[in-house]
């Protein structure tokens, strides 16, 4: 009788462990999420790629991916470099700080992407020429920007010819002839816009008889 039971409790000890060693095994596979990341992340990369080089062409950078302007939405910062060598010169320790001729946000929504912000000659949305933008044509711009956890992505935008005016000097007529433009999303009116000059409201856009908006995809 002793021996029937212990025979028994072995054989439970036995069930028991090698259960234990199933539950460990199955414990380390990766869950389905983490295979199916990295190629998902390729992919949303790929099509940025795309998107932006039909925007720029194909020697555009891409300096920021992602919900940039925290809306929910995916976004993509890209430019055109003026020249290596004058961003190095111009940005200073700056990493952030670049000098381009062009440079776009581009959003997908529904499928579709759109330019939601064109700098070129000018800065323009949707809407129409940025607030308080120089009438003259700007052949370059010194552009900064950093990703706040708060507010989202801010860009500053410099006219380069107030560099070559300036040349290290502080000159009044120059910064009021360039004056640096502060644009981030403005969450009321669910579009990039600049800041006046006080920082404290958004300004209207200007109207003209292009629209800046292109889809691209």
């Amino acid at each position: 009788m002793r021996i029937r039971r212990l025979r028994t409790a072995v054989g439970m000890l036995f069930w028991v462990m090698l259960f234990g060693l199933a539950g460990c095994h199955l414990a380390q596979q990766p869950a389905p999420a983490e295979v199916t990341a990295t190629p998902q992340r390729a992919d949303e990369a790929d099509e940025a790629r795309g998107v932006v080089e039909a925007s720029l062409g194909k020697q555009a950078e891409i300096l920021a991916h992602g919900n940039l302007a925290l809306n929910g939405r995916e976004q993509v910062l890209a430019v055109n470099r003026l020249s290596t060598g004058a961003a190095a010169g111009a940005g200073g320790s700056n990493a952030s700080s670049i000098l381009v001729t062009r440079a776009v946000v581009l959003e997908k929504n529904g499928g579709k992407w759109s330019e939601v912000l064109l700098c070129d000659e000018h800065l323009k949305n949707p809407n129409g020429y940025l607030g308080g933008s120089p009438a003259a044509r700007v052949t370059g711009w010194q552009l900064e920007y950093k990703q706040d956890a708060k507010e989202g992505l801010e860009m500053k935008f410099t006219p380069a010819e107030r560099f070559d005016t300036v040349q290290g000097n502080a000159d009044q007529s120059s910064e009021q002839n360039y004056p640096m433009f502060d644009v981030r999303w403005n969450k009321s009116a669910k579009r990039y816009q600049s800041f006046d000059q006080s920082h404290e409201r958004y300004l209207s856009e200007v109207p003209s008889l292009e629209t800046p908006q292109s889809i691209l995809k």
